[in-house]
């Protein structure tokens, strides 16, 4: 009998709002999601620390900040990671065009190491916007740093990785760090969770959601709050779904439990 498959139901963007922190609070609580990413450098991540470290909580290692009216940055000092406007550049391209590799070494393990002061248990590491993933230079760094902390890493799907042109899960897979067999993003779960769950491949599968509260601070900052409030709303319902998992076969986990023994 071959074992179940492994679904981890992991939200993203933790931090970045106290909008995200209270969505994913719930969520959390309800059981409707196993996992969160903390973005280290937002505003909002110290409160959520405060309250909530003993989660599966990882570290979304955030270098770039996408939206123009709200900016924040590094917390090194490091001045090739920084935008026109004195925050994170705002895509993976302009990073990716003047980051210097000590100073984003750097500022990655600032990160996992904050996260660590404040009392969390990293439970994995995956990467804000993709943006260290999309050449071999910049995900060495995130490799060495999975490595050293014995972190299992959120890598890009098949198909993603395709495009890239490095084998980046061969050669995670080389140095020992656990990954997921599969990788799932859905802006709709309550739409496409049946299709989900109906399409588990053995072993493990994440599935990415960006739940937010409908707030006047989401409101100004996503221009698909009612989306991400949609999420937050699935996520609250954590019995009915955690019965939906079961009854398609899967086991609801935690990013710890990919975690290996010694971590």
């Amino acid at each position: 009998m071959s074992p179940k498959p492994q679904l981890i139901i992991t939200a993203d963007d933790l931090g970045y709002a106290h909008g995200n922190n209270a969505a994913i609070s719930n969520g959390l609580a309800a059981g409707g999601i196993t996992s969160a990413s903390l973005m280290v450098p937002a505003p909002w991540a110290r409160e959520f620390a405060s309250r909530y470290a003993d989660q599966d909580i990882g570290v979304h290692l955030t270098l770039t900040s996408a939206n123009p009216n709200y900016r924040f940055g590094p917390i090194t000092q490091s001045p090739s990671l920084l935008g026109g406007d004195g925050g994170f550049p705002a895509d993976p391209t302009d990073l990716l065009e003047h980051a210097d590799l000590d100073e984003v070494a750097r500022e990655c393990r600032a990160q996992v190491e904050r996260a660590t002061i404040w009392g969390i248990r990293v439970s994995h590491l995956s990467v804000h916007d993709g943006s260290l993933l999309l050449r071999p230079e910049f995900f060495d760094i995130v490799l060495t740093l999975a490595s050293e902390f014995s972190l299992p890493l959120r890598l890009l799907d098949g198909q993603e990785e395709a495009s890239i042109g490095f084998p980046a899960r061969q050669l995670a897979e080389a140095e020992g760090i656990a990954i997921t067999q599969a990788t799932v993003r859905t802006a709709n779960p309550a739409v496409d969770f049946p299709k989900i769950l109906a399409n588990l491949a053995p072993g493990s599968t994440e599935v990415i959601l960006h739940p937010a509260l409908n707030t006047p601070e989401t409101k100004a900052l996503f221009s698909d709050v009612e989306q991400r409030a949609a999420t937050a709303a699935f996520i609250a319902q954590g019995q009915s779904l955690a019965s939906l998992v079961e009854s398609a076969g899967a086991s609801l986990v935690g990013w710890r439990s990919l975690m290996s023994p010694r971590a």
